[in-house]
């Protein structure tokens, strides 16, 4: 198990930096205006509606965006608990927490696809 890891590491680096992007630049950003914008009322009216939502979320690039919102921030987590698991339980069990951990991103990335495609 642990060989397949390192072979695949490139590409878990690139979903976890990707990831890092995402959870630092897009979704702080969209968190702040959906939990604090609309409930403040700092946004216009309709700002937040289902109508526009679905506008906006059902044309590719929307949908690429909300894509990387889900997906890749399940790649980051996963990383990082990795890491942490390794300094705390050590590296011998680095394979299979490794092993579980990617393969729970890859299915909540799998399943957000689907969930982006069923718009």
């Amino acid at each position: 198990m642990k060989a397949l890891l390192l072979r695949l590491e490139p590409v878990i680096w690139l979903l976890f930096g990707a990831g890092i992007m995402v959870g630092t630049l897009l979704l702080p950003g969209y968190l702040m205006t959906v939990a604090l914008g609309g409930p403040l009322g700092l946004l216009p009216e309709g700002a937040l509606s289902f109508e526009r939502a679905y506008t906006i979320f059902s044309n590719p690039l929307g949908r690429l965006v909300l894509l990387a919102i889900i997906a890749l921030p399940l790649w980051k987590g996963a990383h990082h608990t990795r890491a942490l698991a390794v300094d705390l339980f050590g590296h011998h069990s680095d394979g299979l927490v490794g092993s579980l951990l990617y393969a729970v991103a890859a299915v909540g990335s799998v399943l957000g696809i689907l969930a982006v495609l069923a718009i």
